[in-house]
């Protein structure tokens, strides 16, 4: 039984903590889609166009997540006044417990439900790994892509290059 939790446990933690240096991609992903937030409302991604964006697929399970979510809190705040917008994208929990988790972390940016949304973790490349994040600036061009979880210096330097 240990043996099998250990190996349980060496096969989601690279999923969930992989540091590979964010590359450049080549072509912006699409904002053209229309998802629910945690409270039942419509939210369409097309309507964060023209605004400094930051994107993070995450999930209530994932420790990296975990970490970084904090950081996104603080940025929500401290880039305000540049219109700096954040939206989180939770894979797989349900709604209930991205309600819970941001209640506990006191999150204070849009969180959407991604559950069931494969096609959007397909077109931003977040579907085997965790955390990815998107940061595309302002004119839709995209800053850089984070695969798995980097310093919160690094996300402050990318952010303030995208103003």
């Amino acid at each position: 039984m240990r043996a099998a939790g250990v190996a349980l446990l060496v096969a989601v933690w690279p999923a969930c903590n992989s540091n590979v240096s964010p590359p450049r991609p080549t072509e912006t992903p699409s904002l053209d889609f229309v998802m629910t937030d945690m409270t039942g409302q419509e939210v369409a991604l097309a309507d964060f166009r023209g605004k400094p964006l930051l994107i993070n697929f995450w999930a209530t399970w994932c420790g990296p997540c975990k970490i970084e979510v904090p950081w996104f809190v603080e940025f929500t705040e401290r880039y305000k006044e540049q219109q700096f917008t954040v939206v989180g994208i939770s894979l797989d929990d349900p709604v209930e417990e991205i309600r819970a988790f941001a209640e506990q972390y006191q999150v204070n940016y849009t969180m959407l439900v991604g559950k069931g949304r494969e096609e959007v973790a397909r077109a931003y490349g977040a579907e085997a790994v965790l955390p990815v994040t998107w940061l595309i600036r302002p004119d839709g061009s995209v800053q850089a892509k984070a695969i798995g979880i980097h310093g919160k210096e690094w996300f402050e330097s990318q952010i303030e290059a995208m103003f």
